[in-house]
């Protein structure tokens, strides 16, 4: 296999060396890790599938969803990994849009996957948490491995994924072997990991983050990652102490979460990391400092993209400036800021964010998608940003970015500001249709502490300005969110627009 394929993911540390723990079960080194890859892929060959075939998995988090992945991947079909916690209508939308030739499975679950499971698609059941790594059954009998015909390259397609669809239908991108090896290079270099790394991967592997950024950069560099089975407040602080992370990655969400399940008993106790890192979604000010204070770490936000096989930016480590607020500074990708007809604007200046480098994706599944995605060789990200000397800092989508009487807000800025007032735990702000102003600024907000509406108005009068200032607020349960923790804006506006109608 060439370099720029998986195979370096399973040659990059020492045969001997931890690469996968799953807490409470096993440790697969690295010279394990690569014999169950290649007995996987052996079964997988004998099974029928072929380079190019499209695999759908649906597996729940462990150590199985990687070596899967990778064996799929060394075979030169594109893998698909798909959330376990999809509803039966979710999956066929999703595996009609990847038309599998093969969908793989945990034996004996998810009847809603294989109700789902396209017709014409073999099914293959996966046997999980085995002390001798995943079997592969068809109708009921263990597959027994055959010598494999084929290996990647790495121009084949390794990964089909989905964009998160916060602001439209999810698009389907294929990620090439050579996009996935780059990104987990860059991340890899940028964070100076190396064998002695400990990644705990708090994010699913169904995703981007999860895969790249937690697992393939810290295999890539000959680290070991912890791959648990779910993650909860004391389980993940507990097993930071036990195996030793020197680093995680996690949505600023999921941070939130764990910060605040914290156990008592644990805090005086405090891990090994080195620095944690955020993505997905914007970084709270006040949860940066928090984290920051709480764990006597860098925190160091990153900015990714499914497109992009995840990491474009990232704030560096110490000496390096970390710029509160920022999203860092490119990690082996190019990125412009430019105006509406793709020239470069002044220093300082917002503008739409536009990059490409080897990471990113060669172009959507779907060729009706390409045709605004990419300009003179730049793939346009649809994010709204603006540089501060050699930092990117990010104001919205596109489609997010409200216009009211032709003034411009940014939802972070609203939200922001919310979440600066001590009753306010959550907050979401989003644009609604309006007669007069084209449209009108909306906020959704979840509360610690009793507090009206006209309290909220009046204290975003204190620290916006008058165009800014919300006109509908909600008081909600929760804020929507997707798996990753990605605000869903489009369905909470349309939610809130529908109610207003009535």
């Amino acid at each position: 296999m060439g370099k720029a394929s998986f195979a370096c993911l399973l040659e990059s540390g020492d045969p001997d060396s931890p690469a996968i723990v799953c807490p409470g079960e096993r440790s697969i080194s690295y010279g394990t890790l690569a014999d169950e890859v290649d007995s996987l892929a052996s079964g997988l060959r004998a099974l029928g599938v072929l380079p190019g075939d499209r695999v759908a998995f649906v597996l729940p988090n462990g150590p199985e969803a990687v070596e899967v992945l990778l064996a799929v991947g060394s075979l030169g079909a594109a893998a698909a990994p798909l959330n376990p916690a999809l509803t039966q209508s979710e999956l066929s939308f999703y595996l009609a849009e990847i038309s599998p030739q093969h969908v793989l499975l945990p034996s004996g679950l998810n009847a809603e996957a294989r109700a789902a499971a396209p017709a014409g698609a073999q099914v293959i059941d996966v046997e999980t948490g085995l002390d001798s790594g995943p079997d592969l059954c068809s109708r009921g009998k263990v597959v027994k491995p055959e010598v494999r015909a084929h290996e990647a390259s790495p121009d084949d397609v390794a990964l089909l994924l989905h964009t998160s669809g916060t602001t439209s239908l999810p698009k389907q991108v294929p990620l090439l072997h050579r996009n996935l090896t780059a990104s987990a290079s860059h991340i890899a270099d940028h964070y100076d990991l190396g064998g002695e790394d400990v990644s705990y991967c708090a994010m699913p592997l169904f995703h981007v983050h999860g895969l790249v950024a937690s697992a393939f950069a810290t295999l890539i560099s000959g680290g070991t990652v912890v791959v648990p089975r779910r993650v909860g407040p004391r389980q993940f602080w507990e097993d930071l102490l036990v195996h030793g992370a020197t680093w995680f990655s996690a949505a600023p969400t999921l941070l939130h979460m764990l910060l605040k399940g914290r156990p008592a008993d644990l805090r005086a106790r405090r891990p090994g990391l080195r620095f944690v890192r955020t993505c997905s979604s914007p970084l709270r000010i006040e949860l940066h400092a928090e984290a920051e204070a709480a764990l006597d770490v860098p925190v160091l936000q990153a900015y990714g993209m499914t497109e992009a096989s995840h990491q474009i930016s990232s704030n560096p480590l110490p000496p390096g400036d970390r710029l509160a607020g920022s999203v860092g500074v490119p990690t082996g990708t190019e990125v412009r800021v430019v105006d509406d007809r793709g020239r470069d604007v002044a220093a300082g200046a917002s503008g739409e964010v536009v990059i490409r480098g080897p990471g990113v994706m060669p172009g959507y599944s779907s060729s009706a998608a390409n045709a605004d995605s990419f300009v003179d060789g730049w793939f346009r990200t649809g994010d709204i940003g603006r540089m501060s000397a050699d930092h990117l800092l990010l104001e919205g989508r596109i489609k997010e970015l409200i216009i009211r009487g032709g003034e411009n807000v940014s939802p972070y800025e609203v939200e922001n500001v919310l979440l600066g007032h001590p009753a306010i735990v959550d907050a979401l702000c989003f644009g609604l249709p309006d007669e007069k102003y084209g449209e009108e600024v909306a906020v959704a907000v979840c509360l610690r502490a009793d507090l009206d509406e006209r309290d909220l108005i009046g204290y975003c009068r204190e620290h916006l300005a008058p165009f800014k200032v919300p006109k509908i607020v909600r008081i909600v349960q929760t804020i929507p969110r997707t798996a990753t923790g990605k605000p869903q804006r489009k369905a909470l506006a349309a939610s809130v627009a529908a109610e207003l109608r009535t």
